[in-house]
């Protein structure tokens, strides 16, 4: 029987890692692009358009060069602020500050004259400032009542265990694990690779809290009946043993719907790459918290051996 409990200090010392990690990155993001978060339209306010440009020599130049000289000529046009992101095939996807649809398809014709090339206007959206600030506090509101929710969930659902609340709270707190832990990749990718977050990003975090809880009662609805069974009087071996027991079901789970959304990411349209993509770490981290972050907190309030989550402290003061 692998002993899972028995590395709990290993589990909260990568969480602790990828944590800091996360910090320092939205630190670092804040100082340099003066917001945690590289926002999109939908939060920062702007226009964001796709433009599909006529196939090009690829003989002559490729897509990527094309990308540069999109880049120069939007300066020339007086939007140098804008950000453009290669969708493939032609198709680039433009943020910039807010125009009317009448200005975007000027924008495009003067675009295509410059660049020697038919552009189609594919997709346009358009937000102003207010909405988007809205847009971002409502996402906001929208996390903390998901993870409300779950809390109560989790204590009405082990409502007959000894202290159901420590029940939804250690399940809360793997899930905000989850949640932090992918704001930070995307912060990273934000200041290192441009990555923009939209509306699309808070869907996915609501649907990983909702992954994460899932697997998290999985296990601690096998925990619930092996104390009701008395399998051992140790927690911990409770504890772990149901861990061992649900750990084909929660890896089977997570690979199942892992290949089809890294399927999805692969041969998916760019709109949804990042929605996919938070998908992606959702699954693997929730799995990952629900074995190693909600259950091992069990133990460690169970026992009180608070001195675990700081795992590079000496074990014997």
């Amino acid at each position: 029987m692998i002993d899972f409990v028995g590395h709990k200090r290993w589990f909260f010392l990568i969480s602790w890692i990828l944590v800091i990690i996360g910090i320092a990155s939205l630190i670092i993001s804040q100082i340099q692009l003066g917001t945690p978060l590289r926002l999109g339209t939908d939060f920062a306010g702007g226009t964001s358009m796709t433009l599909q440009f006529s196939p090009i020599d690829s003989h002559e130049v490729s897509w990527r060069d094309f990308q540069s000289h999109l880049r120069d000529k939007m300066a020339k046009l007086g939007y140098g602020e804008a950000t453009i992101q290669n969708a493939g095939e032609g198709s680039f996807i433009i943020h910039t500050q807010e125009i009317t649809s009448d200005e975007a398809n000027e924008l495009a014709e003067q675009l295509g004259a410059e660049l020697d090339s038919q552009v189609e206007i594919t997709d346009y959206y358009s937000a102003s400032p207010t909405v988007g600030a809205e847009t971002a506090r409502n996402a906001g509101i929208g996390v903390i009542i998901a993870a409300v929710a779950m809390l109560l969930y989790i204590v009405w659902a082990f409502r007959r265990m000894p202290s159901p609340f420590r029940w939804g709270t250690c399940a809360v707190i793997a899930l905000l694990h989850d949640v932090f832990i992918i704001v930070g990749i995307f912060s990273i990718l934000g200041w290192l690779a441009g990555v923009e977050i939209d509306a699309l990003f808070i869907t996915g975090l609501l649907a990983v809290v909702g992954y994460s809880i899932n697997n998290t009662v999985v296990i601690f609805d096998r925990i619930r009946e092996n104390v009701s069974r008395h399998i051992s009087p140790d927690f911990a071996v409770t504890v772990n043993s149901s861990i061992v027991e649900t750990l084909g079901r929660s890896l089977n789970t997570s690979l199942t719907t892992l290949f089809v959304t890294l399927a999805l990411f692969l041969f998916g349209g760019a709109t949804i790459h990042y929605f996919v993509l938070v998908l992606l770490l959702g699954i693997i981290i929730g799995t990952y918290s629900s074995i190693g972050i909600s259950s091992q907190l069990l133990v460690v309030w169970e026992k009180k051996e608070w001195r675990a989550l700081l795992p590079w402290a000496r074990r014997h003061a």
